[in-house]
């Protein structure tokens, strides 16, 4: 067994150095590898990495790009970051009953992320009694009978909440809404809630579905390609490889995004000649350097510039017949972007010229196949819906929607988290769905819709929720507002969270606590039926099968399907018509309910083994637009700004490359330079004059909000960077603290993590730089 870490990283002087100007080659090897031995055996990993991404293999947990067909994929079929992900769950290293009986809670709590994560693989289930401090071991039929007890218990089953992570299984995630809603609630938040369901929002509106319109084949026959709010370097590296075939079919790539990222001006494939010997592929053929909220603004001036095109050259520019059949309030749209738009707020919003705002319409002329990209640089602001209502009106005017080559494309991250929303992990799921669950089992879902992630929050907050489940994630450090989220958390009379490995939300109790250790996607699931297999859906609406190679990290393990089923036939005993048990011990007979559920998963079971899976419907590649109107909307969208007072910044909270959404791997982002810290704050040279600030100072983040309570993240070093002017950037989950819980997304609720205004004050004395 590897031996875990005693002491905290980061102890050293970091280092910074200019931001790199290209992404992956044989660093990107060498990184994964180093990583991968480090937790694991030689063994382990190349177990893990021959089976990643493979048929028969397992899916990679670290994000939902699609996998190539089967007969394209390559025999190394996983990126850097899919490599360390894999293996991390992978290591060797265990979290005994020993380990928790040398560390309290309070100790734990002080610990980093970094450090929590270390420690290695969860192996038994453990409880903290209240008054306790320490965790200690429990059987499994009293921990799960603890917690049926403390749901019999409860006033109303909407005490209670059930939490989702992306990385839960399609089965896993379709057997806790049904046992969420046999139990009498839709309190169903999930991690959607907190990145792309403004996506979902606006695209549902508009489109008539909540998912984007586009494959990996469009991807690659693209003529043009916009991408906004995203670092696939990082977050999604093998999208680079995709984007790759676009340049070398002759697409061109536009990045609008406030930071320049590696990934985005080079690739170098290392799979390829000239990834690791030459210089490799440049990605973007421009760089727009938009200021954090801008992207509305952006979007309608170039609508605006669009229907002036048209007004000169009539019937040349716009798809006039796609919107004549297809689309309804062209009109009221084209007045409102006619009479709204003003060019001096469009420059002061975007903080791009005229003239680069025009030569991203030239770009658009001269391109049949438009796709638009984005993640949650654009989700997370403020106006993120209307922002992509009005990206939703750009590929409208040029039928650049349900066609090859064309359409939306929101990129989620969690490698199923549209898995779990199709499955009906939503606290508001539409009527059908809700309809068709209550005919197969034979009762009726409660009627009133549920809490969202934020709405959880406030109601275990002010004392409404007593009881809260997660499955999978690090709710605490994924969440806004830190400080109030850990409280209401301690508010709950029981906490439980179904796990692989050790993180911060494990050291925030409520009363009674408990860690129920789950087996990884990486590791082998038998039951009473045999082995098992389950299946993901990704970010293309993909359906396909992972089934785990390795040993499980403990026998005391068992899979989600197994914990849950298990706790709720131990919670509703007889009182709803499910077959629990046969569930936990067969998991195709799952999918033979979700067929009968779900539209577009008729014989499931037979198309799950498929190689490769199977590609669920989407209406708006048929020209289908189930929108109460029948047609895709446009839309009328109020011009926002987001400003900051003079003095003061605008900050987008985002990953280091070496982090797996809340759980960093180590304390480096070479990409961008930084190495030995994570508590950095990015700005613009020119803000730094400004502020009379210098690159190495060390401040205090401050927010600026509308309540009187002070949030503030201490101790962070200054870098000078070029992000665009009058924006700052700096790592999450170290910056939750500085967004406010009220402050949301219009519409979808989503915390605006991309647009919090902030100040920038000396360090405190006593403050250090980690």
């Amino acid at each position: 067994m590897k031996r875990r870490p005693a002491r905290e990283s980061g102890e050293n002087e970091p280092e910074i150095t200019p931001p790199q100007k290209w992404a992956a080659g044989v660093p990107a090897v060498a990184h994964a590898f180093n990583y991968s031995l480090a937790e694991a055996s030689a063994r382990h990993t190349a177990l893990t990495l021959l089976n990643l991404n493979q048929v028969r293999g397992f899916d990679c947990p670290g994000c939902a790009w699609p996998d190539p067909e089967p007969g394209s994929r390559k025999r190394n079929e996983y990126c850097e970051n899919g490599a360390k992900h894999v293996n991390d769950e992978a290591t060797t290293r265990r979290v005994t009953p020993e380990f928790f009986r040398r560390h309290s809670v309070t100790e734990l709590g002080a610990r980093s992320d970094l450090w929590l994560n270390q420690q290695g693989r969860l192996t038994e289930p453990v409880v903290k009694r209240p008054g306790s401090e320490h965790y200690e071991p429990i059987s499994w039929h009293e921990a799960l009978g603890l917690i049926a007890g403390e749901l019999r218990s409860l006033d109303s089953p909407d005490e209670a909440v059930f939490y989702t992570s992306g990385r839960a299984s399609n089965e896993a995630a379709f057997v806790l809404q049904l046992f969420a809603r046999a139990f009498g609630t839709n309190n169903l938040p999930d991690c959607s809630n907190m990145c792309h369901e403004s996506s979902g929002a606006a695209l549902y509106e508009t489109l008539g579905t909540g998912k984007g319109s586009v494959s990996l084949s469009d991807i690659h026959h693209a003529d043009l390609i916009l991408i906004l709010g995203q670092n696939p370097g990082s977050n999604h590296p093998r999208m680079l490889t995709a984007l790759e075939q676009t340049k070398l079919r002759g697409g061109r790539i536009v990045a609008i995004n406030p930071l320049p990222e590696a990934g985005l001006l080079r690739f170098k494939n290392p799979q390829k000649p000239r990834g690791v010997l030459g210089r490799g592929t440049v990605i973007a053929d421009e760089f727009l350097q938009i200021r954090l909220g801008g992207d509305l603004a952006l979007f309608q001036a170039l609508n605006l510039l669009l229907l002036e095109a048209e007004d000169a050259r009539p019937g040349a520019v716009l798809d006039r017949a796609f919107i004549d059949s297809h689309t309804k309030d062209f009109s009221d749209f084209a007045e409102h972007i006619r009479s709204t738009v003003s060019w001096p707020d469009v420059l002061g919003a975007t903080g791009l010229s005229r003239a680069g705002i025009e030569r991203l319409r030239d770009a658009v002329l001269g391109s049949e196949r438009v796709v638009v990209c984005w993640a949650m640089g654009l989700t997370q602001q403020k106006h993120a819906v209307a922002t992509i209502r009005e990206i939703v009106n750009f590929l409208l005017l040029r039928g650049n929607i349900g066609r090859p080559g064309a359409g939306p494309c929101p990129v989620r991250g969690h490698s199923n988290v549209q898995g779990d929303r199709t499955m009906g992990i939503w606290e508001k799921m539409p009527e059908p769905f809700m309809e068709a669950l209550g005919r197969e089992f034979s009762f009726e879902p409660p009627a009133a819709h549920g809490l969202d992630t934020v709405d959880a929050i406030r109601a275990m907050r002010d004392g409404r929720v007593k009881f809260f489940l997660g499955l999978a994630g690090n709710f605490v450090r994924a969440t806004p507002d830190s400080p109030v989220t850990e409280q209401a958390l301690r508010r709950c009379r029981l906490t439980a969270q179904i796990s692989t490995k050790l993180n911060r939300t494990h050291t925030v109790c409520g009363d009674t606590a408990l860690i129920l250790p789950t087996l990884g996607r990486s590791e082998k699931d038998i039951q009473a039926g045999g082995e098992q297999f389950i299946t993901v859906e990704d970010s293309m609406s993909q359906v396909h099968s992972s089934h785990g190679r390795l040993e499980p990290a403990s026998k005391q393990l068992l899979s989600e399907v197994a914990i849950l089923s298990r706790l709720a036939r131990m919670t509703l005993g007889d009182r709803v018509a499910v077959p629990w048990e046969e569930f936990e011990g067969d998991y195709g007979t799952i999918r033979d309910r979700i067929a009968r559920v779900v539209p577009g998963f008729d014989n499931y079971n037979a198309r799950a083994i498929r190689p490769g899976g199977f590609l669920l419907p989407n209406p708006v590649n048929e020209g289908v637009f189930p929108t109460a109107a029948g047609k895709a909307l446009f839309t009328r969208n109020a011009f926002e700004m987001l400003d900051a007072p003079e003095g003061h910044l605008v900050l987008q909270t985002l990953r280091s490359h070496d982090q797996w959404n809340t759980v960093p791997y180590t304390m480096d982002d070479r990409y961008r330079g930084i190495h030995g810290t994570r508590r950095i704050v990015m700005v613009n040279q020119t803000d730094l004059d400004t502020l009379g600030l210098r690159d190495g100072d060390q401040v205090d983040l401050v927010t600026v909000w509308h309540d009187d309570i002070e949030r503030r993240a201490e101790g962070f070093r200054v870098v000078a960077y070029p992000t665009a002017v009058g924006c700052a950037a700096a790592y999450y989950p170290e910056t939750n603290v500085l967004v406010p819980l009220d402050s949301v997304a219009d519409v979808s609720n989503t915390p605006t993590s991309k647009g919090v205004v902030i100040r920038l004050e000396q360090a405190r004395e006593g403050a250090t730089v980690q």
